[in-house]
């Protein structure tokens, strides 16, 4: 009790110190027992808050503290010309727990209107994870660290995401990991007995589906398609060194024409690995033929340019699909643009003087969204680019759903932190939502091939130099329930959870 009174005094300093520890429960660390830890202390300070601007206080503060930590990656791009940016490091660190913080903060502040420490222990993983959607649209969108992302320690905690998608392991997850509050709020045996079979039932449900389908579904048996995944690790201040621009694509070409390439149905390249436009740079189009097997494509990542009726030219991050002859087979252009990255929120409600600035830093064009890609002989595939794999149900063409997924990407910017290891768990969700093989390549790490169970086949490491042979993974079954339905699922959930312990509350008064 003395512990709970502490709480309560110092509640903004308690609920920052919770968010921070929750990290620990993110990849790549799995502490789990943290969340545990975390989301309770936030439980008993939503329980003992005597207002509802409190319980804001206190989702903020949590917020701040769980976002800042565990988006602290973000800050590592601005750290490669330190000399130059190192100084926003701190800003970027203090301002992602600033904004996302507000996503914390606003289903505690909902959750002070449920009378009873029950109906709050009842709603609050449902506000949570509402919150969280809303964060995948909100600028674009950024649903990074689900909390059902936490589960991704072993492949079978993950595999409910077929069914409920992401939204729904998280919102499982939570009354799991919240219900120890429950218990220390409990005032008999026979609610802390609940409590306890809250949580037992939770694991039992997450594990015993997940080992369930793993039993059902996890057929590695490879298909006649080889692939081979380059992974040159060019670190990231030369990546865009005009000195270095032509031995970077070189280096590219030099590791894809490793032997075996003849056996070799697909080269797979990374996020802009080649710093030209393939599309109009005849002579690097004919260069990177060599790295093309005889009857096999090349997929890489390349920076386009689309022209206006004026002749304003717009970059395009893209992915092209190369034959031996030089002729583009596919493209596929960035849909998903990443905010200040790549575009800038709001540009067009901008005082004219800052326009020409924000089209200097960031004016890409984004595509027309997931397409399926059909070759001759080869299985359908489908293409997203970086940070586009982070987002639940929009991965893929939902009329013609492809066999298999690459996801060109480069990390390199984030250096030797989280921020990669999350990236790679986000699609390992991705490939159990829909049920498809994901092949993910960095040009740092980590590049993998992800089975449709989310099952991490074979990997290259965070900053190991090689390739990667294999023969794709059979797509055995391309269905799965939120593969279908999306976001249906988990929403209809969701509000589910908040009528019934809406209307319940109002009946006991």
């Amino acid at each position: 009790m003395q512990m709970l009174t502490w709480f309560a005094k110092h509640f903004k300093t308690a609920a920052a110190l919770a968010g921070v520890f929750s990290v620990c429960a993110l990849p790549p660390y799995y502490f789990f027992p943290a969340l545990f830890a975390g989301f309770t202390v936030l439980l008993l300070l939503l329980g003992r808050a005597s207002s509802a601007k409190q319980a804001f206080t206190a989702g903020y503060w949590f917020g701040f503290g769980f976002f800042a930590c565990g988006f602290s990656w973000i800050g590592n791009a601005l750290l490669i010309d330190a000399a130059t940016f190192g100084w926003l490091y701190p800003l970027a660190l203090l301002g992602s727990g600033a904004f996302f913080g507000l996503f914390a903060a606003v289903p505690a502040w909902l959750t002070f209107y449920f009378p009873g420490f029950k109906q709050k222990y009842a709603v609050f993983p449902a506000l949570w994870v509402l919150s969280e959607w809303i964060r995948s649209f909100i600028l674009t969108g950024f649903p990074w660290n689900l909390l059902g992302s936490c589960l991704a320690f072993h492949s079978a905690g993950i595999q409910l995401a077929s069914v409920f998608g992401t939204y729904g392991l998280s919102w499982l997850l939570l009354f799991v990991v919240s219900a120890p509050a429950l218990w220390l709020q409990a005032p008999g045996q026979t609610e802390r007995r609940a409590s306890l079979t809250i949580m037992a039932a939770g694991i039992a449900v997450i594990y015993g589906f997940g080992f369930w389908r793993l039993a059902a579904k996890d057929d590695p048996t490879p298909s006649e398609t080889t692939i081979r995944i380059v992974q040159p690790s060019i670190p990231q201040n030369m990546k865009w060194d005009r000195n270095t621009l032509e031995n970077n694509l070189n280096d590219y070409i030099s590791l894809s024409r490793e032997p075996g390439l003849e056996k070799t149905d697909f080269v797979i390249w990374g996020e802009t690995a080649s710093p030209f436009p393939l599309d109009i740079d005849l002579p690097h189009r004919r260069a990177v033929t060599q790295a093309i097997p005889e009857n096999g494509y090349l997929i890489t990542g390349a920076l386009r340019y689309s022209f206006d009726r004026y002749g304003e030219a717009s970059p395009l991050n893209s992915v092209l699909i190369i034959g031996k002859n030089g002729e583009i087979a596919a493209a596929y252009d960035k849909t998903h643009l990443v905010p200040f990255g790549e575009y800038i929120p709001l540009r067009r409600f901008l005082p004219a003087s800052f326009r020409p600035i924000t089209n200097t830093i960031a004016n890409f064009r984004s595509g027309n969204g997931p397409e399926t890609v059909n070759i001759q002989n080869y299985p359908a595939l489908g293409m997203v680019i970086c940070y586009e794999i982070i987002f639940p149900h929009e991965i893929s063409d939902r009329k013609n759903k492809p066999q298999w997924i690459v996801n060109a990407t480069n990390d390199g910017w984030y250096g030797n932190s989280a921020g990669p290891y999350q990236h790679l768990v986000t699609a390992r969700l991705r490939a159990v939502e829909e049920g498809i093989t994901v092949i993910r390549a960095a040009n740092s790490g980590i590049s993998a091939i992800i089975s449709r169970t989310g099952r991490v086949i074979n990997k290259l490491d965070l900053n190991q130099r090689g390739i990667l042979d294999a023969r794709l993974p059979k797509s055995l079954n391309l269905y799965t329930i939120y593969g279908e339905f999306g976001n249906k699922i988990p929403l209809i959930l969701l509000t589910f959870n908040i009528l019934l312990v809406f209307f319940s509350s109002h009946y006991k008064r």
